[in-house]
């Protein structure tokens, strides 16, 4: 006897849709409202085609891929703001970095001394209360 059970909604035309939604970052939620299924149906096809979940994973990353493609573009072509932004961000090991750290270099406080000096700088005058 043949399966009479229920169609699946997993078409190609669904999955196309889906693809298309996590290569530019969608979320499983706005993926499925995409493509017109549930959640379910995607948790189950997942289920019974792991690969799937392994490429669904590597498509939600292609939007960071594109925008590094944009930025690496944008400095090949000399825009030094694109460039600078980049140092800042990924040359941090390099010096570039315009974040200010006030923790030690094991990430625990500064001592005590430079930490009450910090504190008087940012006009914090809590120990001085009467």
């Amino acid at each position: 006897m043949a399966d009479t059970g229920r169609p699946t909604v997993m078409t190609p035309e669904v999955i196309g849709k889906l693809e298309d939604a996590f290569s530019v970052g969608a979320t499983d939620l706005e993926a499925c409202f995409v493509a017109g299924i549930g959640k379910d149906a995607l948790y189950d096809y997942q289920k019974k085609h792991p690969e799937f979940s392994e490429r669904k994973e590597a498509l939600k990353k292609m939007v960071n891929y594109k925008a590094k493609k944009v930025i690496s573009g944008a400095i090949e072509s000399g825009d030094k703001t694109q460039a600078n932004w980049w140092l800042e961000r990924k040359g941090k090991d390099d010096g570039f970095s315009s974040r200010t750290e006030l923790t030690g270099g094991d990430g625990k406080d500064l001592p005590s001394p430079i930490m009450m000096i910090e504190r008087n700088v940012q006009g914090d005058d809590s120990d001085n209360q009467d």
